[in-house]
């Protein structure tokens, strides 16, 4: 005799737990899957080198980006949008970048993994020019540890920096330059406004006013072979400046702006205090505001 058997029909709340379970499981493939792609994507990200990474931010915002050549060591900028005469550029000085590796340990390579200050040359809509400090995104055989560390100051890099600058000048006929200085580019921002005639103002965000200070502040060793602004405070006296100070700065001590204008001693020199930003965050929103904001103390000309 043969018997055969039949699987008894589930219930009806069976029937809905299973099929609850099976959707349950599909949703959560494909949530798997999409924190996958976002994993990959920031990996990839994160494998960019700075020079890749300015290099796109600079097609997304057709901005070239040129290697000016010729001189000791090479340096990068973003060139302005257009080739059009122009009375006065704003030139972006970047900071100091990657400097360090550890406390201890300079890096082997100074490029800055944060692209704060080509943010915000590329968001301006001022006619600008971005400016990379020596051995950032491109190195050389004479790019040595010593020109982002100790002599990252030095005489030899306001020389180059000067030459980048007489370079823009010649292409793009302005008679006058705006500096904004990032961190330590605020200090070769000032250095350079010392040394030249065509700087008619400068502005600073997060500024290392004072590199001989800030050592003092922080308790460091003397950048040795370094320049300081205060010792060009005749001149820095007359060219009209306006520094925003960050009011959770971690790595500029709050009282080095009050220092400087105190040993600048210029009605010229204006500090503005950011409760909202860090030493390298909340800058962007900051910047839009003061940009255009002509400084109260402007000399006319």
């Amino acid at each position: 005799m043969s018997v055969s058997y039949h699987n008894p029909p589930r219930p009806p709340l069976v029937m809905m737990r299973d099929d609850l379970m099976s959707k349950y499981f599909s949703c959560c493939q494909t949530c798997v899957y999409k924190v996958w792609m976002v994993m990959i994507s920031a990996l990839l990200i994160a494998c960019q080198s700075p020079r890749q990474a300015l290099q796109q931010l600079a097609e997304e915002h057709d901005r070239q980006l040129e290697v000016l050549s010729g001189h000791s060591f090479p340096l990068v900028i973003l060139a302005p949008h257009t080739a059009e005469k122009m009375t006065r550029l704003r030139v972006y000085l970047e900071g100091d970048g990657h400097a360090w590796a550890t406390a201890n340990r300079p890096s082997l390579d100074p490029s800055p993994h944060n692209l704060l200050v080509p943010r915000l040359a590329v968001g301006d809509p001022t006619p600008n020019a971005y400016l990379a400090r020596p051995c950032q995104f491109v190195m050389t055989a004479a790019c040595q540890p010593a020109l982002w560390t100790d002599r990252r100051f030095s005489q030899e890099v306001v020389t180059r920096l000067n030459q980048a600058l007489d370079e823009l000048k010649r292409r793009y006929g302005n008679s006058e330059f705006e500096l904004v200085g990032y961190s330590g580019g605020a200090a070769l921002a000032l250095l350079l406004a010392a040394q030249r005639s065509d700087v008619t103002q400068v502005q600073t965000l997060a500024g290392n006013l004072s590199p001989r200070l800030w050592a003092t502040m922080k308790g460091l060793s003397p950048l040795d072979g370094s320049l300081d602004p205060l010792d060009y405070r005749d001149r820095l006296a007359l060219v009209p400046q306006r520094h925003l100070i960050a009011e959770a700065d971690l790595i500029i001590p709050a009282g080095l702006a009050d220092r400087y204008q105190q040993a600048l001693g210029s009605p010229l020199s204006q500090c503005v205090q950011v409760p909202e930003a860090s030493h390298d965050r909340g800058w962007e929103t900051t910047w839009s505001r003061w940009a255009e904001t002509p400084l109260a103390t402007e000399i006319k000309r």
